[in-house]
């Protein structure tokens, strides 16, 4: 007889399925289960509102987590970025698979790079965090850009360009990849330039916390490097008490010499969105070895930053 399926929660995306089937693969060759996708509409799919105005810590999670919740899936994956900082206790974030490029790319008409883009050029986003490091570089080079924000899924975002209303769009390169269009990026941002969200490239997979026998098979697709350093980014934007839409970067990378980890780098940034301030810090320290260590980590960040100003640059503070 074959063992039922395990019901995985997904948005309905293009990119959301994508990267849920991944997983849905993975899991099957583990338990020798079957899984199926169940496609949840959430807030921030039906809404036409740019994520700023509708607030954006949870609009992707929060029916995932319902249905999760109510028992009509048994588990769920997230794009990390959308995840609200604070965990329900009643659900586990029982994998973070192993992180994908973490950047952003660009992609431009007639082929350009980033260094490209003529002056007074149109670039589309969906990000304060993208539009306030967008706008501080164009301000650092005596350049004029238009950040000009965007809202809809990947070929709505490259039809803006195809269609010549745009120059370019910044995406985040590992959805583009999950997606198989990483053949249209003209360009992939360096971190120097652009730091990405807090767990960008990153998934999440959470069940309910009931479940030990289910968090413990989907916990072998956890990758512990990935884990601490998103704990980090996660731990800084929460001692900033900044949403997901906040215009907030961090990323924290293993720095190694050879094939012996050395330490772990957190960069993290905060911007006014027309790029005239950003608060820019970098810590280093030991890699951490547990929760608590990387959570310490983005802690002792956040509050130098905020020494520097940090707050008042954010606009929408959590609650």
């Amino acid at each position: 007889m074959t063992e039922k399926a395990l019901r995985l929660g997904t948005r309905r995306s293009k990119l959301a399925m994508a990267q849920s089937g991944q997983v849905a693969r993975k899991v099957t060759e583990l338990t020798g289960r079957p899984v199926e996708l169940v496609e949840i509409t959430t807030f921030g799919d039906t809404s036409r509102e740019h994520l700023a105005q509708i607030g954006g810590t949870g609009v992707f999670v929060t029916a995932l987590r319902d249905a999760l919740l109510a028992g009509e899936v048994d588990f769920a994956v997230h794009s990390l970025k959308d995840l609200p900082t604070a965990q329900p206790a009643e659900l586990t974030l029982a994998a973070v698979p192993e992180r994908e490029d973490p950047r952003d790319a660009l992609i431009a008409r007639d082929g350009l790079t980033f260094a490209q883009l003529p002056d007074g050029a149109r670039v589309g986003t969906g990000s304060p965090r993208r539009m306030a490091q967008l706008n501080a570089y164009a301000r650092s080079h005596g350049l004029s850009m238009e950040t000009v924000p965007i809202r809809g899924n990947v070929d709505t975002r490259i039809g803006y360009v195809r269609d010549g209303k745009l120059d370019a769009v910044v995406l985040a390169a590992a959805g583009l990849s999950r997606v198989g269009r990483t053949d249209e990026v003209t360009d992939f941002l360096s971190v120097d330039t652009v730091l990405p969200a807090p767990g960008q490239g990153a998934l999440a997979i959470e069940c309910a916390a009931t479940n030990a026998s289910l968090a413990a098979a989907l916990a072998e697709l956890d990758d512990p490097y990935t884990r601490v350093a998103v704990t980090a980014e996660r731990s800084l934007l929460a001692a900033l008490e900044a949403g997901c839409s906040a215009p907030v970067g961090a990323l924290a990378d293993v720095l190694t010499d050879g094939q012996i980890v050395k330490e772990m780098r957190l960069r993290g940034v905060v911007g006014a969105t027309d790029g005239s301030t950003l608060v820019h810090l970098s810590t280093t320290g030991p890699v951490p070895g547990t929760h608590d260590q990387a959570m310490a980590l983005g802690r002792e960040l956040a509050v130098e930053m905020l020494a520097k100003g940090a707050a008042g640059l954010m606009g929408e503070r959590a609650l």
